[in-house]
């Protein structure tokens, strides 16, 4: 499935007979790229004439869109021309794509849990551009799990927490709301998915400074995935 046409069916679209669909954030779910995207955004910000670490993405904007933290820190630190947010975006992504080429690594046991949940149909739904997408999916050699079947805000237009990203991912998918997991480690995301009627599970990596929002399902490891999709398949299938 393309991100460009949201509202057509794959060709390959799943069986509705699946008892889930099962609909997983990027960064910081699948893919360790937080860190990276904290510390090139760090670095390029400053360099704009907008004070920012990588320790204040960590705490208080992940899994946030990027234009939306740009526009704070001009809140809090001046206007930049149009040209200087061009060339600021450009830059934080050209970096940011180089780094997750050489360095990015999928989750700690996610491989294994795909692997396991192969049986269901899945997609990527990311804040992010749809060559971000690709290009994590491929440098952490998960793309197989979703083939084509990613979903980017940017061409759809519209950003978690906004519910309908993950609703658009969903219907594309041939699925209702109420038969979709949606998995993801951030509060936006983790927000979009209980608002838009879905089944959440919070990846939270952070169980000492981070509260799982009631509503949602709290894991600490990827490994916990399988046994929990399993149960919660069964209960579907019993209603």
């Amino acid at each position: 499935m393309s991100a460009s046409s949201p509202s057509a069916l794959p060709a390959s679209a799943p069986s509705s007979s699946a008892p889930l669909c099962l609909l997983f954030d990027s960064d910081g779910t699948l893919v360790d790229s937080e860190i990276l995207l904290a510390e090139v955004m760090g670095d390029v910000l400053p360099e704009y004439g907008l004070p920012f670490t990588a320790r204040q993405y960590m705490e208080a904007f992940r899994g946030v869109r990027f234009h939306d933290i740009v526009a704070t820190q001009q809140r809090r630190h001046g206007q930049l021309t149009e040209d200087s947010l061009a060339r600021l975006e450009a830059a934080m992504r050209t970096r940011m794509q180089a780094r997750m080429t050489e360095e990015l690594v999928a989750i700690d046991g996610m491989p294994d849990a795909l692997d396991a949940l192969a049986a269901y149909p899945k997609a990527v739904v990311s804040n992010g551009p749809d060559s971000k997408i690709r290009c994590a999916m491929a440098s952490a050699g998960l793309a197989h799990h979703f083939g084509d079947h990613l979903f980017s805000a940017y061409t759809l237009e519209v950003w978690k927490p906004d519910p309908g990203l993950y609703l658009k991912a969903a219907e594309a998918m041939g699925f209702p709301p109420e038969r979709c997991v949606v998995i993801d480690d951030a509060a936006v995301g983790v927000e979009a998915g209980l608002a838009a009627g879905m089944q959440v599970i919070h990846l939270n990596h952070f169980p000492d400074e981070e509260a799982t929002p009631e509503g949602a399902i709290a894991l600490h490891h990827a490994s916990e995935l399988p046994e929990v999709i399993a149960r919660l398949a069964s209960a579907r299938q019993a209603l």
